[in-house]
């Protein structure tokens, strides 16, 4: 089968491997229907930060159909429609059994510490699946993970009624949280990316307003009225520094993006002016929650899909990704088995 497989940092390669064979217990084999490609998945080919075995099979937002199952597997079977969770824990640890998965102690990723989804099948424990209605279209689906994480961030950082909120960096987790702030929260919603065309793209989805990151711009969006919530889905330090000293008193900034390098903070500026900055790490339980609103949500995510792409067409996205000059959000891999 053809699948996509990281060497190194640098170094990703579109080859013929063997497809999975006889599910072990507890694990079920996927046909996967489409992958999404997620800003980790850049920075570990970038950086190779989280390169724990080579080669490994890319990917880790992906929708399937199941073709086989392992001894002990009763929840699924040949056929289901699922996506993946993304996050490899443990199960066991104490993080684990008080149900954060998330921070797990030995927390690991699809696609790193096992194969993922940029293959025509793979296979995963039975655990990391969820099923998705038959009516939705697999490259929905497969944005299901990133929503959860979108949905995550607003959990961690509840907004109040009214209240307005900047999204600043309109990628996909960023632009997700756009669109569920529109969707689940009264109140005006600004957004702001360095990348022209992508705000205007978000911003025409949800109805927020496009600022730049300054007093002023922020100001006269509001009609003056006060800034207190933020979230940051950039990563990019000189960013954060600079929310901080936007936002009010009381305020807080939710931190999604994964970061490059470190900040030089004054923690006398959030004690005196009560800032809380809220890290947010993948996803808790919302994954199911984030699947049940796929469909309704249907026509706003059709719109922030960049391209649809093959296993083949793999290593230029990555490159035209990492070049910052798409104008949508989410590239999507679509395999064609020929089911029905």
């Amino acid at each position: 089968m053809k699948a996509a497989r990281l060497y190194a940092a640098g170094d990703l390669r579109v080859e013929e491997i063997e497809a999975p064979g006889v599910p072990e217990p507890g694990w079920v084999r996927l046909a996967i229907t489409a992958a999404g490609i997620c800003g980790s998945d850049l920075h570990n080919y970038r950086t190779g930060q989280w390169i724990t075995r080579s080669p490994s099979v890319a990917g880790h937002e992906f929708a399937g159909v199941v073709m086989a199952t392992g001894a002990g597997v009763a929840d699924f079977a040949a056929g289901d429609l699922v996506v993946a969770d993304s996050r490899f824990w443990c199960g066991a640890c104490a993080a684990c059994e008080s149900g954060r998965h998330n921070v797990c102690e030995r927390l690991g990723f699809v696609g790193e510490v096992c194969d993922g989804g940029f293959a025509e099948e793979t296979e995963l424990p039975a655990r990391l699946l969820v099923k998705h209605p038959a009516a939705l279209d697999p490259a929905i689906a497969a944005m299901a993970e990133p929503l959860a994480v979108a949905l995550h961030v607003l959990r961690r950082q509840p907004v109040p009624r009214h209240e307005p909120v900047l999204v600043v960096g309109c990628g996909p987790i960023g632009g997700l949280a756009a669109v569920l702030f529109a969707r689940l929260h009264q109140g005006p919603l600004l957004v702001v990316d360095r990348n022209a065309a992508r705000a205007a793209l978000v911003a025409k989805v949800t109805g927020a307003k496009v600022v730049e990151l300054d007093r002023d711009s922020i100001a006269a969006a509001l009609g003056n009225g006060t800034l207190r919530y933020a979230i940051d889905a950039t990563g990019n330090i000189a960013v954060l520094a600079r929310l901080v000293n936007l936002l009010s008193g009381g305020g807080s900034v939710a931190l999604v993006g994964i970061t490059h390098g470190r900040i030089d903070l004054d923690p006398n500026v959030l004690v005196e002016r009560e800032i809380s900055l809220v890290g947010c790490h993948a996803f808790a339980d919302e994954l199911s929650e984030a699947v049940s609103l796929l469909p309704s949500l249907e026509p706003a995510l059709r719109q922030l899909i960049d391209e649809e792409i093959t296993i083949d067409e793999l290593p230029s996205a990555y490159e035209r990704l990492l070049s910052g000059t798409t104008t949508g959000l989410k590239t999507i891999i679509r395999i064609d088995h020929g089911f029905g």
